[in-house]
């Protein structure tokens, strides 16, 4: 009996263990042993390559939807930018062509954000040193023509192509017609 007593009484005081807290830095489940700074630090490297990914599709998606607002734009253009004609051996806007080019000033200036290529075409008549300057003074002269429409001359640039770039190649006059031209194109 007094065996039994003195083991009660060894149990009562000793009583049960007590479960410690985890270690700082772990998380529950984890013991001191499973936690290592190696551990620790692919951990942290998974981390931030999960984060690098959340910003890289971030990015790609604005990318795409940047994209996407430049092709609804330019298409959205093409339904304006009409050729407009020139008379053969001249750069004069003629004034069929005013109604064109007002129209695409309108949206020039709706659109600010576009930029605008005024290309200068001519017919394969005359030689081709002759023709890129025909074609550039025709390219200017439709550039000069929408700036004093309010289109500001830093939104456009001008390029020939004199005889280069026909769309249109029987040799007749209602096809040289096509090709004295000035062609759009949105950047």
């Amino acid at each position: 009996m007094k065996k039994i007593l003195i083991v009660l009484l060894m149990v009562l005081t000793v009583g049960c263990a007590k479960k410690l807290p985890p270690p700082a830095g772990t998380t529950p489940g984890e013991t001191k042993e499973s936690v290592t700074p190696d551990s620790r630090a692919a951990k942290e490297t998974v981390k931030e390559s999960i984060e690098q990914r959340e910003a890289k599709l971030h990015e790609e998606a604005k990318l795409r939807e940047e994209a996407k607002r430049r092709e609804e734009a330019t298409e959205a253009a093409r339904s304006v930018l009409k050729d407009v004609l020139f008379d053969y051996d001249k750069y004069d806007i003629r004034e069929d062509a005013r109604p064109t080019l007002d129209t695409i000033a309108a949206y020039m200036k709706k659109n600010e954000a576009l930029s605008l290529v005024v290309e200068g075409h001519c017919d394969e008549r005359g030689t081709n040193e002759y023709n890129l300057a025909l074609g550039e003074r025709r390219a200017k002269a439709v550039r000069d023509y929408l700036s004093s429409l309010g289109v500001p001359s830093s939104r456009m640039s001008t390029v020939t192509y004199g005889e280069e770039k026909p769309i249109c190649t029987e040799q007749d006059e209602t096809c040289r017609q096509k090709n004295r031209r000035a062609h759009f194109t949105v950047q």
